[in-house]
């Protein structure tokens, strides 16, 4: 049976950088007016949280104010996955078709055909896990512009368990044809993905968490489908000139465990690393510039997700590098097992996803001299 009751959201206390001392680490502008290191101390030391599903949900119902061909269509879960406002606003625009998500994306598929850019949005363990076949004809293969949504994904789902913590769901849509795939670090990335994805006319899945997480971009931070940020930049090694040194890593994330991986590079300075650390929101089309860009720089590339370690971010890259430019890699992700009840912030300690599972893993690799 599906669990559909309204969970309370567990918040996470927020981790402090050592000191609480300003690094010196340079990283992307991502206001476009603040200095590099302010802009780190903002996003390093901001205590915000919120969940992706409530940006993604404010999104929505900004761009269907001015657009009323944007439609949201849920399966009885309107309420959890951000669409309440916009069905008591919006009405007209908002289409419920019950516990049946294999009707809901028809249905989007269907509004979409008649001209409309509907988002049909329910828990991913059941969209896509559920009608994927449904996604893949009706939505895909005729190239219609519906937006998935998927929601409650990883082991941020905490509680509820294996069976709701939806950890295949990349796989699953990275795979279909024409179908974009985007997993926004933090509330205000999931908000303006909407509004990108309208302006894209093109199948989407969006990927959106349940828990309440970092915030760590701003109103004024640049978004562009297919577009990797760059969150932190190598340091520059004075006695190698322009090279980044022997001992660089470049991290890839997406979804809020970015902020983990953040923390995890200022951890990995004490042990002499030098780590570039990239937001890759859009795991297709892949940003194949900016990560061959920074792998050439890097003796190893680490990949860390809420996801399966098959299938997802970490295959997307491996694939491209493999083929571009080989790398040693490491993945960081749920290893071809399901996951458990449980707090998210224990699950995460459990499984390493967190900021010193991270960092001891990539020091792991080091430590057992595999670049020699």
């Amino acid at each position: 049976m599906q669990k559909r009751a309204q969970v309370k959201n567990t918040s996470v206390k927020s981790k402090k950088i050592e000191g609480g001392k300003e690094s010196n680490t340079k990283t992307l502008n991502v206001t476009q007016t603040k200095t590099q290191n302010e802009v780190q101390n903002s996003f390093l030391s901001n205590p915000n949280l919120k969940a992706t599903r409530e940006g993604f949900g404010e999104g929505l119902l900004e761009v269907a104010r001015k657009n009323k061909f944007v439609y949201a269509v849920t399966a009885d879960v309107a309420g959890s996955v951000g669409m309440s406002e916009f069905s008591k606003e919006l009405p007209m625009q908002f289409v419920e078709v019950g516990v049946a998500e294999q009707n809901m994306v028809t249905v989007a598929s269907g509004l979409a055909a008649a001209g409309k850019i509907p988002f049909a949005a329910a828990f991913a363990a059941f969209s896509p896990g559920r009608n994927w076949e449904q996604i893949r004809t009706t939505i895909a293969y005729n190239n219609l512009p519906v937006i998935v949504v998927g929601s409650h994904v990883g082991l941020g789902v905490g509680e509820d368990g294996a069976t709701h913590q939806m950890l295949e769901d990349i796989a699953l849509m990275r795979v279909v044809p024409n179908m974009q795939v985007i997993v926004p670090c933090d509330a205000i990335q999931a908000k303006k993905s909407v509004a990108a994805l309208v302006s894209s006319k093109k199948p989407a899945y969006l990927r959106v968490f349940r828990q309440k997480s970092r915030v760590m971009t701003t109103e004024q931070t640049e978004f562009k489908i297919g577009k990797i940020q760059v969150f932190k930049e190598y340091e520059k090694s004075a006695s190698a000139g322009t090279s980044v040194g022997a001992n660089s890593v470049c991290i890839i994330s997406c979804g809020p465990q970015l902020f983990e991986a953040l923390i995890a590079a200022e951890q990995l300075k004490k042990s002499k690393l030098n780590v570039a650390v990239l937001n890759c929101h859009t795991i297709k089309p892949l940003d194949s510039e900016t990560i061959l860009k920074y792998a050439k720089n890097a003796k190893l590339v680490v990949v860390v997700e809420d996801h399966q370690i098959a299938g997802g971010l970490g295959g997307a890259i491996s694939e491209f590098l493999s083929a571009n430019l080989p790398k040693k890699m490491l993945f960081i992700g749920m290893n071809d097992s399901f996951g458990e009840s449980g707090y998210d912030k224990s699950l995460y300690k459990k499984y390493k996803f967190d900021a010193n599972g991270i960092a001891n893993q990539i020091k792991n690799v080091f430590t057992k001299n595999s670049f020699k």
